[in-house]
């Protein structure tokens, strides 16, 4: 009986151990049975978090990226990178060229009515970096008589986003505004207003190219699928600009930029800073 019950425990030793050298092999091979499948859901640090738990009741574990995706990561940083040496190089370039011509605005300003001649505002961002939205201070030089009643503008965007403006709801910008100075029409004719604005893209809070920044009572009227056009870090000039301008309704000012978000390139940055130059000079749609 003894030599009976130690040759069985030996067999069953062996059949254990085969089995188990078995599952090493699959492991190692990459399939192992006893594993379910599982969808990546979100990236960090480069590998695919899955969700979920294998059936043997371990914790799903990371997989590796793929090489589509590595290529994908890599072109995306590589963009974004020379789109900052863009940015800085252009930017200080201008600043440089422009900087006799700004000083005399400001002066003009100062001449023309009281008050500052740099306006501030809050603007929404983007931080390309943790890919969140966040709000930045923006320049503009003062077009508007100080401490203006923003109240106007305010309802003036609400029924704009809500299709309340009749035969006027593809003009963004309001028209006979009473509150803008004699100067200020000029500027805002000839988008010289946006100059400071380049300071913005040296602190790296805005680009050359870009979804135009609006206020945050604004954000505040989006639709959800709005706020995807502010997926990018904003711009001095971009694809409505170029394409739309002021005329536009919010759906189509949307779809423009989203368009451009989805297909952002060095050379559709090029593109659209070359397009800007005769929009400029025709002042097409400009306030």
């Amino acid at each position: 009986m003894q030599d009976g019950k130690g040759i069985l425990c030996t067999a069953d030793l062996a059949s254990f151990e085969q089995e188990e050298e078995q599952k090493e092999e699959e492991l190692s091979d990459g399939r192992d049975a006893t594993w379910k499948e599982f969808s990546p859901v979100a990236w960090d640090d480069g590998w695919v978090v899955t969700t979920g738990r294998a059936a043997n009741n371990r914790p799903a574990i990371s997989q590796p990226p793929t090489e589509q995706t590595t290529n994908s990561q890599a072109h995306r940083a590589a963009y974004h990178t020379l789109k900052r040496l863009m940015d800085i190089v252009g930017a200080s370039f201008i600043l440089i060229v422009l900087s006799p011509l700004m000083l005399i605005i400001a002066l003009l300003i100062r001449l023309d009515s009281p008050g500052k001649a740099i306006f501030a505002q809050e603007r929404m961002g983007y931080d390309p970096r943790t890919r969140k939205q966040r709000p930045f201070t923006m320049y503009k030089f003062r077009s508007m008589y100080s401490n203006c009643d923003q109240t106007a503008h305010q309802k003036y965007v609400h029924d704009w986003i809500h299709g309340k403006l009749n035969d006027d709801n593809h003009i963004k910008k309001m028209t006979n505004d009473q509150r803008v100075t004699r100067l200020g029409h000029i500027l805002r004719k000839t988008s010289l207003d946006e100059l400071p604005q380049l300071w913005n893209v040296l602190r790296g809070e805005m680009s050359l190219v870009g979804p135009r920044p609006v206020p945050l009572y604004e954000v505040a009227e989006y639709e959800p699928w709005h706020r995807k056009r502010l997926e990018a870090k904003p711009g001095i000039t971009g694809w409505w600009q170029v394409k739309g301008r002021g005329w536009v309704t919010l759906d189509e000012m949307a779809h423009l930029d989203i368009e451009y978000i989805n297909h952002q390139s060095i050379w559709l940055d090029l593109k659209i800073l070359f397009l800007t130059i005769p929009v400029m000079i025709q002042r097409r749609g400009a306030a």
